[in-house]
């Protein structure tokens, strides 16, 4: 069993948003899992849906680029936001993301073997960077996407400098429409999924996983209700159901007007466009999501020196 310290429930209470004694309670009956304590609270209806983002603890920066009907996303991690700001590594961010969209690569290992501007590989690039800057940096992802005619529309929210920031986006639109229709469309469905956070294109192509979790989640909150069994399988169906159309993009609902599905937003623009324009694809990278990272709490470090729980 994990110890449960004024931190830990401090952490689930900034997670969940629920009450201090009832973080308290969901540690004490999980045994101290955070993760764990976090679907307790949900299930007696003491919390709301975490979004990925709140797991975000990396710092680094994304980059973005296009040319013509593709484009490339990269995530490159650092120790601390300072570096982010230094020019030569915002420097090899940006080349590393025209690397991988010039030769289409996405897979990490390949990118690093790819020639640098130069001279040596993307790899040595970055062994450089780690031994000159003084910190730690990693690779992590990058993305493809590429469109047989349309465009691939880039978005980046809170820019540090253009084309790089914490959340990067591409939108890939097929369309035989002009760069006039497609270019405002694929900004706005770019600034939706930085807002909106959906974890796929398609319901149907929804982490099963993920599915479960909030079935499980659904049944233990509609058994609380007392009603006969019937009933509450059609309330768990209900739930699983809504999760599925608020987490694909295509269901969610547009965030400019709060009641139009991005399906059917695409749909009357190819209609007023005078041709069919499909949403084929996105991206959407955010600096440092799923990877957790210990904060340093120097109050809690002088208490542990002291023998003392923080």
């Amino acid at each position: 069993m994990a110890e449960i310290t004024a931190a830990t429930v401090k952490e689930l209470r900034e997670r969940s948003g629920a009450g201090m004694m009832d973080c308290k309670k969901a540690l004490a009956e999980t045994g101290g899992d955070m993760e764990a304590a976090v679907d307790w609270l949900r299930s007696k209806g003491l919390a709301a849906a975490a979004k990925k983002s709140s797991r975000t603890a990396a710092e680094g920066l994304v980059g973005v680029a296009v040319a013509g009907t593709k484009g490339a996303a990269v995530e490159v991690n650092s120790e601390t936001d300072f570096v982010a700001k230094n020019d030569q590594f915002q420097g090899f961010v940006k080349a590393v993301t025209g690397i991988a969209l010039e030769k289409a690569i996405e897979d990490v290992e390949q990118l690093k073997n790819a020639a640098y501007p130069g001279g040596g590989t993307v790899g040595d690039a970055l062994t450089a960077n780690v031994a000159t800057i003084g910190e730690n940096q990693t690779l992590r992802r990058a993305k493809v996407l590429e469109v047989s005619q349309g465009a691939v529309v880039p978005y980046v929210h809170n820019q540090t400098v253009p084309g790089l920031g914490k959340i990067g986006v591409l939108v890939a639109l097929e369309s035989d429409a002009g760069v006039d229709v497609l270019e405002p469309l694929g900004k706005q469905l770019a600034m939706h999924i930085a807002a909106a956070f959906p974890q796929a294109l398609h319901h149907d192509h929804l982490d099963q996983a993920t599915i479960e979790r909030e079935r499980v989640i659904a049944r233990e909150k509609a058994a609380e209700s007392g009603k006969p069994e019937n009933i509450i399988e059609k309330m768990v169906e209900g739930a699983v159901m809504k999760f599925k159309k608020e987490a694909a993009l295509l269901s969610q609902l547009f965030v400019m007007d709060n009641k139009t599905p991005i399906e059917e937003v695409v749909a009357k623009a190819g209609k007023d466009a005078g041709t069919k324009i499909v949403l084929k694809d996105y991206v959407r990278f955010q600096l440092g999501e799923g990877i957790e990272k210990a904060e340093s709490d120097f109050a809690a470090e002088v208490a542990a020196a002291a023998g003392v729980k923080a």
